[in-house]
């Protein structure tokens, strides 16, 4: 006899096990597309614009306010513990640049472009110009597929690089202006403390989220079923996923980079 829990637990695992092959093919083809075609620098360079450049001013302004926000709650703490605003420059960029950089634009990024690639991918599909590009003659995943992969694996990096910098000079503002901080003060804890590896520790993380982003949103819009309210199931879908995939891998990617060192 069939019982619903386990019938729907059955269900969803064939579900992941067929998406994760799913995805796992699509993969493959991308990568024997990357090495067989020729380079798409056109399209390449049209979705890095819609991927990183379209993505930057959200990104920034959450990546200055984000920054703001630490040195005025570190700020406060210190404060608190030790009647003095100590070593904020060095929480502030510690934390930016190993952690919060990254991740929340890639959050940013999956939210955003990642909707976009979907939502894009996915009407193609519904409208059949997927089944065209076959019909001409022309392989959707070297058309459709590798620039989006490269234009994800180019912005977001360069992107959090940028995050970055204005998150430590949003904590800047904060600690001059709330917390009495001068700037000689607080970039001097910076230099003093921050090294090579640490920025290394939150720019590698990149890499991993990008691939992870491009495969989610490629994946489902090549997935798409149901005409418009498909498309609309597949974006929202793609970014919930990413987004708790980015949480999920950024703990076991610092763990594995504090294990190596970094």
């Amino acid at each position: 006899m069939k019982h619903p829990i386990t019938e729907h637990i059955g269900r969803e695992f064939l579900g992941l096990a067929e998406a994760l092959g799913g995805a796992a093919l699509m993969f493959k083809s991308v990568v024997f597309w990357f090495f067989r075609s020729k380079f798409e620098l056109k399209e390449t360079i049209k979705q890095s614009v819609k991927i990183g450049v379209d993505s930057f001013t959200v990104t920034a302004l959450t990546s200055f306010f984000t920054g703001m926000v630490l040195a005025l709650q570190m700020g406060s703490s210190m404060k608190n513990l030790f009647n003095e605003p100590m070593f904020i420059g060095t929480m502030v960029a510690f934390s930016m640049i190993k952690e919060l950089g990254p991740v929340l634009t890639s959050i940013v990024v999956a939210g955003r472009a990642g909707a976009v690639v979907t939502a894009e991918i996915g009407t193609m599909k519904v409208t059949e110009q997927i089944d065209a590009l076959y019909t001409l003659g022309t392989n959707p995943t070297r058309y459709l597929l590798v620039p989006r992969y490269i234009a994800f694996l180019i912005t977001l990096p360069l992107l959090t690089v940028f995050a970055d910098f204005i998150g430590v000079a949003g904590g800047c503002i904060v600690g001059m202006v709330k917390l009495g901080v001068p700037s000689a003060v607080y970039f001097d804890d910076i230099f003093t403390y921050l090294d090579v590896g640490d920025f290394l520790h939150g720019f590698l993380k990149t890499y991993f989220f990008a691939f992870m982003i491009a495969t989610v949103s490629c994946y489902k819009g090549l997935n798409t079923k149901g005409g418009a309210e498909g498309v609309g199931k597949s974006t929202t879908e793609a970014v919930v996923v990413s987004m708790v995939l980015v949480m999920v891998l950024d703990y076991f990617i610092s763990a594995l980079l504090v294990a190596v060192g970094i």
